[in-house]
């Protein structure tokens, strides 16, 4: 079995199995915990802190799941680490991706998104998470939105799947005013592929009917879709997707 056969062989618990209710905080250890007990694999996010070290956190600004404000990168990990994850029943703060790839251990597949950098660090994350993850025996894959980080982490040394991630860009979408119309084009029909060599495609449920994505997956693309919240949302994306990462519903128990 391919390292792609193995993330694609359980459903995807998005940022952990996480349930903010219950003091279970997205991209926290109690997540990521969850998901690996019930047999799920993990997609988690990284960005980039002031000292150069992956950190497990999908925002660039502390202020949504903390009570501290500012960016990310304006603290070393040493003092995000001590930040405690607003609301969180057992007390989390946030992981570096080596804390978190120790955690999980190879238990169950992982899939990693690095994020943009705004202050353009984004070869220093690829190349940080290449190098923290390449003595990782267990199943993992990168991605991300732009095509430009894809090539770094291939340029970094990492030879496993790496994949795009596609999202309809309409006027309310936060990559709408990022991109030109020329850009908007080249994104909806993954036309960097020259560039960004991708191994599969990570794309929005909404955004499957796109043609570019069902002919890539004719061609034999494994495209995973998120996010998945409900049965019948589930139910709309079967035979145009191979995977799904779902957040807010179990798909079903998966097995250890």
């Amino acid at each position: 079995m391919t390292k792609m056969d193995e993330i694609l062989k359980y459903p995807i618990a998005h940022r952990g199995l996480h349930d903010r209710d219950k003091g279970v905080i997205e991209n926290s250890k109690t997540a990521f915990a969850n998901a690996i007990k019930a047999g799920f694999g993990i997609e988690c996010d990284l960005q980039l802190s002031g000292d150069g070290i992956p950190m497990v956190f999908h925002d660039a600004q502390l202020d949504r799941l903390t009570r501290q404000i500012g960016k990310v990168s304006s603290l070393s990990a040493g003092q995000i680490g001590h930040i405690k994850l607003t609301s969180s029943k057992r007390g989390d703060t946030p992981q570096t991706f080596s804390e978190f790839l120790t955690q999980v251990d190879g238990a169950v597949p992982v899939v990693v998104e690095l994020k943009k950098q705004n202050d353009g660090h984004n070869q220093q994350l690829a190349s940080a998470a290449v190098e923290v993850a390449k003595n990782y025996t267990g199943p993992i894959v990168f991605k991300s939105f732009y095509p430009g980080i894809l090539s770094s982490v291939r340029a970094a040394g990492f030879t496993g799947p790496i994949g795009i991630i596609v999202t309809k860009i309409t006027p309310d979408n936060d990559h709408f005013k990022e991109l030109s119309i020329v850009e908007r084009i080249i994104v909806h029909n993954l036309l960097h592929y020259p560039q960004s060599r991708f191994d599969f495609i990570s794309a929005n449920y909404k955004a499957l009917h796109l043609p570019a994505i069902r002919f890539l997956r004719k061609l034999g693309f494994p495209v995973m879709t998120w996010t998945i919240s409900s049965f019948e949302i589930a139910q709309k994306t079967r035979g145009h997707a191979d995977q799904l990462v779902f957040e807010n519903y179990l798909p079903y128990r998966a097995s250890r």
